[in-house]
């Protein structure tokens, strides 16, 4: 169904995270202060990194033993062997290795460029690194924020952890659905008339995508600090089925 308006609202005053900090306070603060109030149907697209961090997925390169595996990784893509130890735990196996990146099939299932493993906006001591890992479960954790949401405000807004990855085909990144709760992450077309009346065959939306990737533009890849976007008017099917729809049968993966 075409959307007749889409809106996204930027929260505003979402501090720096630190672990243990109680994102359900910060969201609610955060729509108080923009001056917006939930309404049924809403979608908060939350950044992987807040999400991270409030779970203390921390990891510290001085703690991290590199196997030999890791050693050899680091020597054929110029990397700190202990941050390819990091890689190669989070990860289910190796799809990709070049000069400066890996790119794995992450133990969730998604493909992605060193397991989602990063340092960039996140504070680290020079004498002691440490890098960031994605959430262990985030479709859980979009769940528990949904829940708490609904606890306090009222209102059960759809949830989207949204994280940044390249692509196969096309040069750049996008944002793209990690987690997600309360609706279908893709939407089944098929059988639905075109504007001649015929049958769709094959057509699936990964809409969870497409409004990842529409907040992500708002939210920025540098110093933003942008993490929560309001998405209004999206109209999507209510449903449990999470984010698992999203990744490909590797058995259909032209791709690897």
């Amino acid at each position: 169904m075409v959307q007749p308006q889409l809106s996204l609202h930027v929260l505003a005053g979402i501090p720096l995270v630190e672990p243990g900090d109680n994102l359900i306070d910060l969201l609610v603060q955060s729509l108080e202060l923009t001056g917006l109030s939930l309404q049924p149907g809403d979608v908060l697209v939350i950044a992987q990194k807040i999400i991270s961090k409030s779970e203390n997925r921390y990891a510290y390169l001085d703690e991290v033993e590199p196997s030999s595996e890791a050693v050899m990784l680091a020597i054929e893509c110029d990397k700190d062997p202990r941050q390819m130890e990091l890689v190669l735990r989070e990860s289910r196996c190796v799809l990709r290795r070049r000069q400066g990146v890996v790119i794995v099939e992450h133990r969730n299932g998604y493909v992605h460029a060193n397991a989602g493993i990063d340092k960039s906006n996140i504070q680290s001591d020079e004498q002691r690194p440490r890098v960031l890992l994605l959430p262990e479960q985030p479709d859980n954790s979009a769940k528990r924020l949904r829940e708490g949401l609904q606890t306090r405000t009222g209102i059960a807004p759809h949830i989207i952890i949204n994280d940044s990855a390249g692509r196969a085909w096309r040069n750049g990144t996008l944002g793209f659905a990690l987690g997600t709760a309360g609706f279908e992450a893709v939407e089944n077309r098929i059988g639905e008339p075109d504007l001649f009346g015929r049958e769709l065959e094959i057509t699936e939306v990964a809409v969870a995508d497409e409004l990842a990737a529409a907040a992500s533009f708002l939210m920025g890849q540098a110093a933003e600090a942008a993490p929560v976007v309001l998405i209004r008017g999206a109209h999507l099917r209510a449903s449990e089925q999470g984010s698992e729809s999203l990744i490909r049968d590797p058995a259909k993966d032209m791709f690897r």
